[in-house]
């Protein structure tokens, strides 16, 4: 099966980057074509039915950032990285005849440009670098602006840029600049990105569920206001389920346990993983009830795998007088019981993300979400590359750093697969 790519860049870019898949069958392109990167905004409204959406430059990708979030989107922005920095500099000395001295530089994160001057061994004195990571707002004639008062005072003799609205600008302003090259390195990097988040995404999507529900203390019902008052508990609750069904796209079953079976796919995942913490189907059957209930989900990847992880889950809620639920995943993970929060102190772990793992201030906030989310469950890299739709590498650089920063520890271990290593699961430690 093809992978459909919708791919965000000017006419020239766009052109090039099909070129480098001439030989790659297993991959579509859908190309979208802007003049102004403002107009990726409208863009994505146009793509639909694809397996992942690719951006070529970073302006357009922070133009339409709001809209790709909101609709969580698996999106991959090639690198402008060190490497292309290094590459620049390159063709600024070699090609160009240019100084590495007395210029400035725009570029998303100025991180990058410390490491390659510390590399290189340059003097940052008379190198002035514009970052545009953190405004809320990138502007174009902000960056322009700010180039050309470096020039008026005469501090610079030329602009390397990253952003083809800023060169274009300056150019037309007699001001000397130059455009960063996208090195060929970076845009194979963001296609085999590509590949990889798209099987991540239909590993996903291939997970089957399954989940038992059944009514807690029957025969102490039964016994205390008869068998006629637990059949219309029994058909309150099948109607309950069956809306649940319908929302999830999920079968309901009745079985001869006097029990329930809920089948479903990537619905009932997504509304498992999105109510850890506030787990609504609980909530309402007891309204409606008046009665404590047990649910036990099981993940798999088949479907006798995710029954029998279902059982081993609703197992797991006869330890609790009060109603509760349990999911069991494909790595044998006992997680819950569901819509119980789980306390921590959001404060301290966002000084702990900032000071010891050194992440930026969106990756805290989003990791905080992710605790949260997952009620401060257990979790693995691949869970994180799921989260936030990246790169199984890109997620394991995170956890790197989590752990370099003693803010995670490592709780345990799971083997989802029969062959394969086993995957490291990870906690907050704070």
């Amino acid at each position: 099966m093809k992978i459909k790519v919708a791919v965000f860049g000017r006419d020239i870019l766009i052109d090039r980057f099909q070129q480098y898949l001439s030989n790659q069958d297993e991959m579509e392109v859908i190309p979208f074509i802007y003049k102004k990167a403002s107009e990726a905004c409208e863009l994505i409204e146009k793509a639909f039915m694809c397996d992942v959406y690719l951006f070529l430059e970073n302006l357009p990708y922070l133009y339409a950032s709001n809209k790709i979030k909101k609709k969580r989107l698996p999106t991959v922005q090639v690198d402008f990285d060190e490497y292309m920095l290094l590459t620049s500099f390159y063709h600024l000395k070699n090609t160009h005849n240019q100084q590495l001295r007395r210029l400035s530089i725009d570029v998303l994160d100025d991180c990058s440009v410390t490491e390659v001057l510390s590399e290189l061994n340059l003097a940052s004195d008379g190198i002035y670098t514009y970052s545009y990571k953190h405004e809320d707002d990138t502007n174009v004639s902000k960056i322009v602006d700010h180039h050309k008062q470096l020039w008026d005072e005469g501090k610079i003799d030329y602009v390397l840029t990253s952003l083809y609205e800023v060169g274009k600008d300056l150019q037309e302003q007699g001001i000397p600049t130059y455009q960063m090259d996208i090195p060929k390195r970076n845009i194979d990097n963001a296609i085999e990105e590509c590949k990889n988040m798209t099987v991540l995404n239909m590993s996903k999507s291939a997970q089957i569920v399954a989940g038992y529900i059944r009514i807690k203390n029957r025969e102490k019902i039964k016994e205390e206001k008869g068998e006629l008052h637990l059949k219309e508990l029994h058909l309150q609750l099948y109607q309950i389920l069956l809306k649940f069904g319908h929302k999830t796209y999920a079968s309901v079953l009745t079985n001869n346990e006097n029990q329930y079976v809920v089948f479903g796919t990537r619905g009932v995942l997504d509304h498992i993983t999105n109510h850890f913490r506030d787990f609504p189907l609980i909530k309402e059957v007891e309204n409606a009830l008046n009665t404590p209930i047990e649910i036990g989900f099981g993940l798999g990847l088949t479907a006798k795998q995710a029954e029998d992880h279902a059982k081993i889950a609703l197992d797991a809620c006869t330890h609790n007088t009060n109603s509760s639920c349990y999911i069991v995943n494909d790595r044998q993970e006992t997680i819950g019981p569901l819509g119980i929060k789980k306390h921590f102190d959001t404060s301290r772990l966002y000084q702990a993300l900032i000071h010891k793992a050194k992440l930026n201030n969106e990756l805290s906030y989003n990791f905080i979400d992710f605790v949260q989310l997952r009620n401060n469950e257990p979790f693995s890299s691949n869970d994180i590359a799921n989260y936030y739709r990246v790169t199984k590498r890109s997620a394991e650089r995170t956890v790197n750093k989590l752990l370099n920063g003693n803010v995670i520890k490592i709780v345990g271990e799971e083997k989802p697969y029969v062959k394969g290593r086993p995957r490291k699961l990870f906690q907050i430690d704070i």
